[in-house]
């Protein structure tokens, strides 16, 4: 069984994805209807369902209101994949701190 998200061996999907896979074909909407029902542009609702933007609080905010979700979800799925991602890609290197055995906290 897999304990955490980032031991999986494939990228956690864009909310895009499931917007554009799974929400918006059950829904039967059009790109342009559920952005005009969301209050945002065409492209701005297409860029995020073909994965070329991230979802804002706003969006979060606005796509949580319409499907009874809330914004932590969509921005849990958007964290997901920007994490994944990052700490693929990060040549970041720190060593870490042994915090336990000082008197920091």
């Amino acid at each position: 069984m897999v304990d955490d998200i980032e031991d999986l061996g494939f990228p956690p999907p864009h909310p895009g994805a499931y917007l554009r896979e799974d929400i918006v074909p059950a829904l039967g909407m059009t790109i342009k209807g559920l952005a005009e029902h969301l209050g945002v542009t065409r492209a701005t609702l297409s860029d995020l369902m073909h994965e070329k933007r991230s979802v804002s609080l706003q969006m979060a905010q606005r796509l949580g209101k319409a499907f009874g979700n809330g914004a932590r979800f969509w921005l849990a799925l958007q964290l997901q994949h920007d994490l994944w991602h990052a700490e693929r890609g990060s040549k970041i290197d720190v060593d870490p701190i042994d915090w336990r055995d000082s008197q920091a906290a």
